[in-house]
């Protein structure tokens, strides 16, 4: 297949290209365009705007403004680039003769905190803060125009899929993993043993596996979430950490009440251990992937949670 890719020089993009590239012929849209093995040519966004990229088997819209966990960044520069770039390649694809499109969303167009046990696709979305809901606007466009799109039976042979993966991990990633690893690779030990809450991740290898099976698969069109199989606690997730590095996991199990109480304060002081970070680091948050596996016909996925976590750990060690 002819793939178009947004975003394509950024860590998922490049993971995808290394999966891709052997059985697929690769373009990009980019900001950026160095050369790069397995990609034919980088285009830029005005190629899109002046229809100047030949035709297309199939589009993954992977560019976006990543979430901010400082929040620093403006919230209408969401909306501009995660809300307004969907819209304008979906746009592109729905002339162009592409008969597949994967947008890649967030969980966090569906929840910030997920409601229940476990988040599945008829969940409600209820976003928080720009990031998710620049999201869900964008997942809104879409769908709007799919409901009209299919009530004709000329436009059936399209495909559109919204792919909401949980935090996605893997060798070049530096995102919150990454700074996760520079505290415990430094020995210090970690304070919130107490709490345990229970996560899921998306290995990137996962991942590049859906998105194969996307493309050349008979799946129909829809919302899926992403996540690997098993979910695992901060302090399994510490573990797995020390594991990698040949290290002794120091955990510490302070008083919950203990650590809600200084959290309280560091509130009031603007510390780095304020409540909402509390909440961050010890929340739940688990994303059901069997609607995905049931599509593809799976009944796992390739790669066990902590093997991937493993791998990726074992790269931040090389840098």
């Amino acid at each position: 297949m002819k793939i178009l890719i947004t975003g394509i020089h950024g860590f998922v993009g490049s993971n995808l290209v290394n999966a891709l590239k052997k059985e697929h012929t690769l373009y990009g849209v980019d900001i950026v365009a160095p050369v790069k093995e397995g990609v034919e040519k980088t285009f830029s966004w005005k190629d899109v705007d002046d229809n100047a990229i030949p035709p297309m088997d199939a589009i993954i819209h992977l560019a976006g403004k990543a979430h901010d966990t400082k929040n620093r960044a403006a919230a209408q520069v969401y909306f501009d680039v995660n809300t307004g770039l969907t819209q304008k390649i979906y746009d592109y694809f729905l002339k162009s003769e592409a008969k597949r499109f994967i947008f890649f969303s967030s969980v966090k167009a569906a929840a910030d905190k997920v409601p229940g046990d476990v988040l599945t696709e008829e969940v409600l979305p209820a976003p928080k803060g720009p990031y998710g809901e620049s999201k869900i606007k964008a997942e809104e466009y879409i769908l709007e125009n799919e409901a009209l799109r299919t009530k004709n039976e000329e436009s059936a042979s399209k495909r559109v899929f919204i792919l909401r993966p949980c935090m996605i991990h893997g060798p070049g990633n530096k995102g919150n993993l990454n700074l996760l690893y520079g505290v415990v690779s430094k020995g210090i030990p970690w304070p919130l043993g107490a709490f345990e809450n229970r996560r899921t991740f998306t290995s990137i290898d996962n991942l590049c596996f859906v998105v194969e099976g996307l493309l050349t698969k008979n799946v129909q069109s829809g919302i899926y979430h992403m996540a690997d199989d098993e979910a695992l606690s901060t302090n399994e997730l510490i573990e797995v950490m020390c594991e990698a590095m040949g290290k002794k996991a120091h955990i510490w199990k302070i008083n919950r009440s203990l650590m809600e109480g200084v959290a309280s304060i560091g509130t009031t002081l603007h510390l780095p251990l304020n409540e909402e970070r509390l909440g961050k680091l010890t929340e739940n948050y688990v994303a059901s992937n069997a609607k995905i596996k049931k599509a593809l016909g799976i009944e796992r996925m390739p790669v066990r949670a902590k093997d991937g976590l493993k791998k990726t750990i074992l790269s931040f060690r090389k840098d």
